[in-house]
């Protein structure tokens, strides 16, 4: 059996791996990644799509200039998406996230293995769960960085706008605000983190015990030490 200590930092490791699971599913599931704003030329008229979306769908609304507002509609992403290139970054986030998800999944097990029981096996100790954790925190860094990409560098909003109107002509500008979907990925790096602290200060104390314990001969009592 553990002692009372190690279950209780690995009782709290688990807590925070089983946070960022929950919120890798939050993020997943929510539209609210980005919120655009794409201004058109049309003739004698401008028109501002105004988007909401995540990876999976989003709303739009269409504004002309004189003031009058096109009822809200609803669109699947893959499904209005015209670029290759756009339509494969964004499978590769999801990708990346689910990924994510299945590490956090894992660094949970092992969190709760360890508060209950002493695995033989070194790989399901402490090393198991730097590894994972560190997994998850890589691929949601990964995520962040490139659905900006997408948006920005490849245009996706402006894309999804096309789909959303016709008879749009010039682009005029973008404006981009992203959401709470895509900020609270900076929680689950925070999760993360959170648990490999935890996991590195229940190590590093079990390490100097350890050390304590295993006396160096020169500094025990002569008469103990035996030729």
């Amino acid at each position: 059996m553990p002692s009372r200590r190690k279950t209780s930092m690995f009782a709290s490791a688990f807590c925070t791996c089983v946070s960022s699971f929950v919120v890798i599913c939050v993020v997943l599931a929510t539209p609210q990644w980005v919120s655009s704003d794409v201004r058109f030329s049309r003739t004698n008229s401008t028109v501002t799509v105004s988007l909401t979306y995540g990876l999976f769908s989003g709303t739009c609304e269409q504004f002309v200039d004189a003031g009058l507002l096109v009822s809200e509609k609803t669109f699947q992403v893959a499904d209005t998406v015209s670029s290759t290139r756009s339509r494969s970054l964004n499978v590769a986030i999801i990708v990346v996230l689910v990924l994510a998800l299945l590490s956090s999944l894992l660094s949970s097990g092992f969190t709760c293995t360890n508060a209950v029981s002493n695995p033989y096996q070194t790989f399901l100790g402490p090393v198991g769960v730097y590894t994972w954790n560190s997994v998850c925190g890589v691929l949601t860094l990964i995520a962040m960085i490139l659905f900006p990409v997408n948006v920005q560098g490849n245009s996706l909003s402006q894309e999804l706008a096309h789909g959303c109107s016709t008879s749009l002509q010039t682009h005029l500008g973008s404006k981009h605000n992203y959401g709470y979907s895509y900020w609270i990925m900076l929680l689950i790096l925070f999760l993360n983190i959170a648990s490999l602290i935890i996991i590195y200060f229940y190590d590093h104390t079990r390490y100097s015990k350890k050390k304590e314990q295993e006396r160096p001969i020169e500094n025990a009592p002569k008469d103990v030490i035996l030729f």
